[in-house]
């Protein structure tokens, strides 16, 4: 019996609209022929794995190829519903279903969460243009997409957030399904509660997800719009409110109280990660700031930091390694995920290396208004005695890497993905995948709505 795919309870097709794999293609798909989840991501490769040479475009398959052909023309709910009715990708949202459901405490480094870490300041009320972004776009639709579109501010839906090109929860609208002056709307309230430049990288991996759908010839699957959007609470210069949108390769939590944000937690990543335009890479600067980090290390700093040799290290134990989420520790549906600090302290570092981690942490947090972005990268320093760097693979960028920034008020990474639309079976840093959180129980803004609310009772 195949299980369907999670609805939330809103927007439900039918069994004749979305079909499944056994009607469509005569046979249900197994492990050995899935195109998306070979054992390549979850194999030990002895030696370095080195970066391929040339660009995406040598990665790209042949439009013939079963691989992209066989979902051609299919909207996206048919498309889902296919990708995830074999048994083992059932078992793996299963998995994230059981996540899903547990009560949400916070990522942690021990499995104890941290009180006293996210004392809500006693500050200005909002910024109203804010919120009046917020009410235009409530303003804008009907009463049938807003019952869809607002939950409760601590609704379990901030948690059903994930980030593949197959829909696993329907959570509020998804914008391909608005008008334009709903779009329009959304994308002022993105404008209006992030940096200029956060706005530019969100819009920009947005694009590229079209750009993506656009290379394959599935533009009904991954476009700039197939994204999903909500928003959480009432919008208020004052009381907690915020929003979430996801997809594919871009899930943004915002929450706002009073003059505090919290943009947590974000998974940002693309594939590809660069268009053929000229333009800089996306994720370029982070990158170059800590391939410099870790090219300085010396040789006694390299023996802490590096954790493993390489991306594929068989010394890796049983598990590290996840079929969707490659080496990343803290994506979708791990909000109460116990992550032990591994590789160097931070207090093992110089002056010039610290600089840089700043550096490569200030661009995880770059979606925040410069205000915002420098209360949290305070937080950030006030625990840097506590701030350990991980990485994995060679430092002097010849390979594929992982990184990971950890302390008990931020976790950070970027991790370098094999193909899933493109043919490399090999991790390459064209294909990246990003992840920020805000360990002890304040990603979604928790720690903040629970001291607004011990204030105000």
């Amino acid at each position: 019996m195949i299980i369907k795919i999670q609805s939330n309870g809103s927007d439900a097709r039918n069994d004749e609209e979305v079909g499944t794999v056994e009607a469509r293609t005569g046979r249900e798909k197994t492990a050995e022929d899935d195109e998306f989840f070979s054992d390549d991501r979850t194999t030990g490769v002895e030696g370095a794995v080195e970066l391929p040479g040339g660009d995406f475009r040598d990665f790209l398959l042949d439009p013939d190829d079963p691989t992209v052909a066989q979902y051609r023309g299919e909207s996206w709910d048919v498309y889902s519903a296919e990708r995830t009715a074999p048994s083992f990708v059932q078992e793996l949202l299963a998995s994230w279903r059981r996540l899903y459901d547990e009560p949400f405490r916070g990522v942690t480094n021990d499995g104890a969460v941290r009180e006293g870490l996210y004392p809500l300041p006693v500050g200005a009320p909002g910024d109203p243009a804010l919120r009046e972004a917020a009410e235009r776009l409530l303003r804008t639709l009907d009463a049938e997409e807003r019952e869809r579109f607002t939950h409760p501010v601590d609704a379990p839906e901030w948690r059903a957030w994930s980030n593949p090109e197959f829909v696993i929860h329907r959570v509020g609208l998804r914008l391909e399904d608005l008008d334009e002056p709903e779009v329009r709307a959304v994308h002022d309230l993105l404008r209006a509660s992030l940096s200029p430049e956060g706005y530019e990288r969100v819009r920009t991996l947005m694009s590229l997800n079209g750009f993506l759908g656009d290379l394959v010839g599935l533009p009904t699957v991954m476009n700039d719009r197939s994204y999903w959007v909500s928003m959480f609470g009432t919008p208020s210069d004052d009381a907690p409110w915020g929003w979430q949108l996801f997809g594919h390769h871009v899930a943004v939590n915002f929450l706002a109280v009073g003059d505090r944000h919290v943009i947590a937690p974000v998974f940002l990543g693309a594939e590809p990660a660069v268009t053929d335009d000229g333009r800089p890479g996306v994720f370029d600067e982070r990158e170059a700031a800590a391939l410099r980090l870790a090219a300085s290390l010396t040789d006694a700093q390299r023996e802490r930091a590096v954790v493993y040799a390489s991306v594929l290290d068989p010394a890796m134990p049983e598990g590290r390694l996840h079929p969707a989420d490659e080496r990343h520790v803290a994506g979708a549906f791990r909000d109460n995920r116990v992550i032990p600090y591994e590789g160097i302290p931070a207090a093992e570092l110089d002056a010039e290396q610290l600089g840089l981690l700043r550096a490569v942490v200030a661009d995880f947090l770059l979606l925040l208004r410069e205000p915002q972005r420098e209360a949290t990268l305070r937080d950030y320093d006030a625990h840097l005695e506590e701030t350990w760097f991980a990485w994995y693979g060679a430092t002097d960028g010849t390979q594929p890497f992982y990184l990971r920034v950890q302390s008990p008020v931020i976790l950070a990474e970027l991790d370098h993905h094999a193909g899933v639309w493109l043919g490399n079976r090999l991790p390459a840093r064209f294909h990246v995948h990003t992840t920020l959180r805000l360990p002890n129980g304040n990603d979604y803004g928790r720690a903040y709505v629970d001291a607004w609310r011990a204030r105000t009772a």
